[in-house]
């Protein structure tokens, strides 16, 4: 593959040239100057630049779709043959967010267990970021747009979010026909979660205010949304299955969250990590690869 993919995949990855930069040893200057190589060989601008994190264009956001497909191929064949004389055994201990692990992670591990019945597993849910070596997790799966020099990301799924309302709310306050109009809905989310992002094409929209009932629980959000206390943005994975039946429906399309983060595997930069942790991250792949949420766009 051309060094220049990888760079721009990494950088994507990371959130910032300079953090990319320092996952693959390349100063920001020179990450920069291949970044501008690769889109004038394309003839696309690829990312929009600001002061403090890297923004998709809707060229970018395909291409590095793409991109992370052909890389997990690769990783997947490169783990195919190193584990191929591992036994994927002893104590593996996973974190999670809360509601991401008990959606998607929990009701795989039967069958991850069946599978490698050697491996002693320890699954603990928490929204904040721990300190995986002071922890001692051996994986942690992260939403984030940003990964940390000192850790190893892999792709996992995308993450794409979503207006969203219940049919009640918008019945009783009208629904917003333009972006402007959500200043005058209630809005609902976590605490740090606004302001939100917005994307559509190439406009972008910073929407600010405060959530009509503060919490700091993402799950809360959920079902404040769900029996028609406002307007919340969403993850797929998260109401998919309430839009499928009706009891949310999407707001604003096609507005949603930008493309840039995403489900991600982390684990401390270290060689001749447990095979367990390799077999976890493989297993989770073929776990999302065919889920309905799981769309770049």
């Amino acid at each position: 593959m051309d060094p220049d993919y990888l760079l721009f995949a990494r950088a994507v990855e990371a959130g910032s040239l300079s953090a990319a930069g320092r996952m693959l040893n390349i100063s920001p200057a020179m990450m920069s100057k291949r970044l501008s190589r690769l889109e004038a060989r394309l003839g696309v601008r690829l990312i929009h630049r600001t002061t403090r994190r890297l923004a998709l264009t809707e060229e970018g956001a395909s291409l590095h779709r793409d991109l992370v497909a052909i890389l997990d191929a690769i990783a997947q064949a490169e783990e195919r043959v190193t584990n191929r004389h591992r036994t994927a055994s002893g104590p593996l201990r996973i974190s999670a967010p809360t509601s991401f692990g008990r959606l998607h992670v929990a009701p795989h591990v039967a069958r991850f267990l069946e599978q490698h019945p050697r491996i002693d597993l320890q699954l603990n849910l928490s929204d904040a970021y721990e300190d995986l070596l002071a922890e001692r997790i051996d994986l942690a799966i992260r939403i984030t747009s940003d990964i940390p020099a000192h850790l190893e990301g892999h792709h996992l799924a995308a993450n794409r979010r979503i207006l969203c309302a219940n049919p009640a709310y918008l019945a009783a306050h009208g629904t917003p026909e333009r972006i402007a109009d959500l200043s005058r809905h209630r809005l609902l989310a976590a605490e740090g979660q606004l302001p939100w992002r917005l994307v559509n094409g190439r406009a972008r929209k910073l929407i600010d205010g405060q959530s009509h009932v503060r919490t700091n629980s993402s799950e809360i959000v959920r079902e404040l949304a769900l029996t028609g206390v406002g307007i919340a943005l969403r993850s797929l994975w998260d109401v998919g299955d309430l839009m499928a039946d009706g009891r949310l429906v999407r707001v604003l399309e096609p507005w949603e969250g930008p493309a840039d983060l995403a489900v991600h595997a982390v684990h401390p930069r270290a060689a001749g990590r447990p095979a367990a942790v390799d077999t976890f991250i493989a297993f989770l792949r073929e776990s999302f690869r065919d889920a309905p949420w799981n769309r770049g766009g």
